[in-house]
């Protein structure tokens, strides 16, 4: 089967390589800053912008309005929509919204979250494969079609799941546009290529730490590790979490994951200089990737836009 057109239009819009930019940093920065921020991604030439939501903070569809709205080609991209924040028809209706007002420039990324993100809202966690299945259907089934704003036909929006796992995968190529890898490395790229088949998107993310001293990028991405992997769910094993899950099936071992150790960094976090960051983003886009979303450790979008102005000259062409 031939790729949609949606699929061939957004492959086309989006190029090869975009910025994923961290949700505790969207999620407090200033509108103002963040108006700033992505206009310099697109001016430095950066295919997408991308963000996330977590339950009760800033509404997804809000942020990227503000984006859109401030930019001109940039397409920006939800990394993800969480499903607990909204019901699957409200879910629907907001990206139709602004996929109708910025046509072929939003991609719908959505994803299942973490059980503390449902239990936060009273709600059970249950089976992520089976929770997306159902709420897929329930963004199928619009009460009243009329009210819900209809994007240029010939190319409507472009949806993905956030996906790591075969069986997720596998939803994505049956119900979806194509996948949305998070925190994981270059081997599940390739995977996720050959459960995808070739005709849907596949738009990994991929963690940065920019130093031009390796041996300090090194250091700081051992830093990061100390920091925030376990935030992230990265550690866990087979129990604790999906990032975890996902790295056994690739043949870490249980003690290599719960202690992040230097193989870990190495296939989550791409650190060194501009060429060694973009030898992995070519990586990435050799294994199957369609765009790569470049995603810079920062505390702030001060520190973020810093990093991608460093490595747009050698990453922007890829």
């Amino acid at each position: 089967m031939a790729a949609t057109v949606t699929v061939a239009r957004a492959r086309e819009r989006l190029g090869r390589v975009g910025v994923w930019v961290n949700n505790q940093v969207t999620a407090v920065a200033p509108a103002e800053e963040q108006r700033r921020a992505v206009a310099r991604i697109e001016e430095l030439g950066f295919g997408s912008a991308w963000t996330g939501e977590s339950t009760g903070g800033r509404d997804i569809f809000a942020k990227l309005g503000i984006w859109l709205a401030e930019t001109d080609r940039l397409v920006v991209g939800s990394g993800v929509a969480n499903l607990w924040a909204r019901p699957g028809i409200t879910m629907a209706a907001g990206a139709a919204t602004l996929a109708e007002a910025y046509p072929e420039r939003f991609v719908l990324g959505l994803g299942v979250g973490f059980p503390r993100q449902a239990e936060s809202l009273g709600r059970a966690y249950g089976r992520p494969l089976a929770r997306m299945r159902e709420y897929l259907d329930e963004m199928d089934t619009i009460p009243d079609p009329a009210l819900v704003p209809t994007a240029a036909p010939e190319a409507p929006h472009p949806g993905v799941l956030a996906a790591l796992g075969p069986k997720m995968l596998a939803l994505a190529k049956d119900r979806a546009d194509g996948a949305h890898p998070y925190a994981a490395p270059v081997e599940t790229t390739a995977r996720a290529r050959e459960i995808l088949g070739p005709d849907k998107l596949l738009i990994p993310e991929q963690l940065v730490v920019y130093h031009p001293d390796p041996a300090q990028a090194r250091e700081r991405a051992r830093q990061y590790r100390a920091r925030t992997l376990s935030a992230m769910h990265v550690i866990g094993g087979a129990t604790g979490s999906p990032y975890g899950r996902n790295l056994l099936r690739l043949g870490y071992t249980e003690e290599q994951i719960s202690t992040v150790d230097d193989a870990v960094i190495d296939a989550l976090i791409a650190h060194g200089d501009e060429e060694a960051i973009a030898r992995r983003l070519r990586d990435h886009l050799v294994a199957g990737a369609d765009h790569v979303l470049v995603n810079p450790v920062g505390a702030d979008l001060a520190t973020i836009v810093a990093t991608l102005e460093r490595i747009a000259p050698a990453v922007t062409g890829l």
